[in-house]
């Protein structure tokens, strides 16, 4: 178990992942919502996705600098304030019905978790020793993955209630659908901004990184960051398509109501936290896991490319007893990825930032720039399945994102040069 003394900052770091959660898997429901509203192809839906992600790519190195001047306390105040005026911003885009400003919101929104992220990863990594930060990052990723399955039944609940199918809407009504999205961001956007102030007066301490022997070597030169920094690019994307395509493909091959399937993605995300908060390392070593992930993504992927489009015993099983619903096992696949998915984000961390002093900074700033991947590969794959006419098929795509995380737990963590 962590340190008793680290359960303070462990609860307010980990309400900060519950945001992060919430608020990044509010997309998946979001796509085929204002693919409606804004009359939208799928390749264009899929600019949710863009928007959100590519914010981290362009705003990393800037809310690093930016850390370095105010702190770490106050850059996450600060964040928070951004995301409550990207929330904020979803209110004339609502009444414009511009697609162009949701965009803007959005990427106001991933601009804040930006600086976010960049700040409260490097806290659960050196909070306690780095031996243990795989648990550390699988019980913050439990918390992120429960908001992932609550923020789109929330958005179901709270949004399309009393509306039924937003596929149903024609012209004359879409504006009042676009309506139906100004409270519950007013609400997060007042949520965020009360949270400011649990950060503002909490007894949160700055970080220290301790120094190092390799003096004023490039963050460029260690290859386990920058590999696994290209590891993380591919599986961010990967996640993104599990968790924000599932609703689109459903809506593809006929199915209703689909704003909710996201949260399906989650579950099977959660669980596979579950195992690396009770299973690494005493169990199970943090290259194993990321071995098991890549290989089951791939298995998962090959399930969702053959499996059938409509109503089927393997469904039956995973859903049938409880009575929530029956899935195509094509649809149940894509579901199954979040599972293959979980423990690549907790076991990468700590391969690549281990033993590396003053440059841990940089090397954090570096790792959450790859999370552009989730901006780039689903419009990939958008473009992909747009061009193809067969948006199934093209999940075979993503089998290469796997095939680099392999790499990666086989080779790429162990290297600590280039030549070698």
């Amino acid at each position: 178990m962590e340190n008793k003394s680290n359960f303070m900052p462990m609860f307010i770091i980990g309400s900060l992942f519950f945001i992060f959660g919430f608020v990044t898997w509010l997309n998946g429901s979001l796509i085929p919502f204002l693919k409606v509203i804004c009359e939208l192809s799928d390749f264009e839906a899929l600019g949710v996705t863009f928007a959100f992600y590519i914010a981290y790519t362009v705003m990393a190195f800037p809310m690093a600098y930016l850390l370095e001047k105010i702190g770490y306390k106050d850059g996450m105040s600060l964040g928070l304030l951004i995301m409550a005026l990207g929330s904020l911003l979803f209110i004339p885009a609502a009444f414009s019905g511009e697609f162009t400003l949701f965009l803007l919101a959005l990427f106001t929104l991933g601009s804040g978790l930006t600086l976010l992220q960049t700040a409260s990863n490097p806290y659960i990594v050196l909070l306690g020793p780095i031996e243990s930060a795989a648990r550390r990052i699988s019980i913050m990723g439990l918390i992120n993955k429960s908001a992932g399955v609550l923020a789109p039944i929330v958005f179901t609940t709270f949004v399309l209630s009393d509306i039924g199918d937003v596929s149903d809407f024609n012209v004359a009504s879409r504006e009042v659908l676009a309506m139906k999205l100004i409270n519950p961001y007013i609400i997060m956007a007042s949520l965020l901004a009360g949270l400011v102030l649990l950060i503002k007066y909490s007894s949160l301490e700055e970080l220290e990184f301790i120094e190092d022997p390799y003096d004023d070597d490039s963050i460029f030169s260690f290859p386990r960051v920058v590999l696994g920094a290209i590891a993380l690019f591919f599986y961010v994307g990967v996640e993104v398509i599990a968790g924000d395509t599932i609703g689109l493909y459903a809506q593809n091959i006929g199915l209703s109501n689909v704003t909710a399937l996201t949260s399906y993605t989650m579950v099977f995300m959660v669980l596979s936290y579950l195992i690396g908060v009770f299973f690494i390392p005493k169990y199970l070593s943090q290259e194993k896991a990321l071995v098991g992930s890549a290989i089951l993504g791939i298995l998962f992927l090959l399930g969702v490319v053959f499996g059938s489009t409509t109503e089927s015993s393997i469904s039956e099983l995973l859903w049938g007893w409880s009575g929530i619903m029956t899935l195509p096992n094509s649809i149940t696949f894509v579901a199954l990825l979040g599972f293959a998915n979980a423990l690549v984000w907790p076991t990468i961390w700590p391969l690549a930032l281990e033993d590396l002093g003053k440059h841990t900074a940089k090397a954090s700033a570096l790792l959450i720039m790859a999370i552009a991947g989730g901006a780039l590969l689903p419009l990939i794959f958008g473009k992909i399945a747009e061009i193809s006419g067969d948006m199934q098929g093209s999940y075979i795509y993503a089998t290469i994102s796997y095939v680099i995380i392999l790499f990666y737990a086989l080779k790429g963590h162990k290297m600590r040069s280039w030549s070698r």
